[in-house]
């Protein structure tokens, strides 16, 4: 596949229906709040807008290994259920640096009123032929989701396979173990998405309304593994909230986000 060459691609437009069980499957899947959200999607539901049109794309990358680097989301307006909206995605720039593209895709989500929100997600796509770059771990049990303090959060692989059939994200780096190490992680991952989905709970936090965000830029630094737990710490100046996930030694996701105001 000649990377460079899938620039101006589109996909889409998509559709993607918001009814009450999805959202209900995404919330209990993330660990959200069901009592908050009744008439409307958490703004983490937006990953599923992604993967409406993403999985056309990453199945003309099956030869490469591909990391989800970075992903912004804009909130215009509430994701409410009952919508039937459009996602439509274009692939706006693919750059080579050191033997890694750069593959930025773009989507833009509609409904019969125009626009509802946008989102950038950046991947990182690696030559066709990929070494292991992690030692092998062992698997944990498929319910083992650690044992997450106060302020901490985890998952288990179970959980991973939740959210996969909530979102749409099936890459198999979250449920093959051997995909997983053939890709050159120590094993399952957890999905990036997830992880923002932890962020934005924090974001939101002390807020109310059916659109709470307005915008998010997500940086994924490291693979986090399941049943590992990690510590939410969020800090808030003003309408903007920065938030990060890590433990005593690593930072595995940072995030800014903008209150909307709201």
């Amino acid at each position: 596949m000649d990377v460079a060459g899938l620039v101006d691609r589109t996909y889409g437009p998509r559709p993607l229906p918001v009814t009450g069980e999805a959202v209900s499957a995404y919330v209990a899947a993330t660990g959200d709040d069901p009592d908050r959200w009744k008439t409307s999607a958490p703004p983490g539901y937006a990953a599923a807008a992604l993967f409406v049109v993403a999985p056309e794309l990453l199945d003309e990358l099956f030869e490469h290994s591909v990391i989800h680097g970075e992903q912004t989301f804009n909130w215009l307006r509430p994701i409410t259920i009952g919508a039937k909206l459009e996602v439509a995605g274009t692939v706006s720039k693919a750059r080579e640096r050191g033997g890694v593209h750069f593959v930025t895709f773009e989507i833009e989500v509609s409904d019969f009123e125009g626009q509802l929100g946008t989102g950038s997600a950046l991947f990182l796509v690696s030559g066709e032929a990929t070494a292991a770059s992690s030692e092998e771990g062992p698997e944990p049990a498929h319910d083992d989701a650690g044992d997450p303090a106060e302020n901490e959060r985890s998952v288990s692989r179970a959980g991973l396979l939740r959210y996969a059939a909530a979102t749409g994200d099936w890459n198999p780096v979250h449920w093959d173990h051997q995909a997983a190490v053939e890709a050159g992680l120590p094993g399952v991952v957890v999905h990036g998405l997830l992880q923002a989905a932890w962020a934005f709970q924090a974001a939101t936090e002390g807020t109310s309304g059916e659109r709470p965000l307005a915008s998010a830029r997500v940086r994924f630094r490291a693979p986090l593994l399941p049943a590992h737990p990690v510590m939410v710490a969020a800090e808030s100046n003003g309408s903007r909230v920065d938030v990060s996930l890590g433990d005593a030694t690593t930072e595995f996701l940072s995030a800014r986000v903008e209150r909307a105001n709201e």
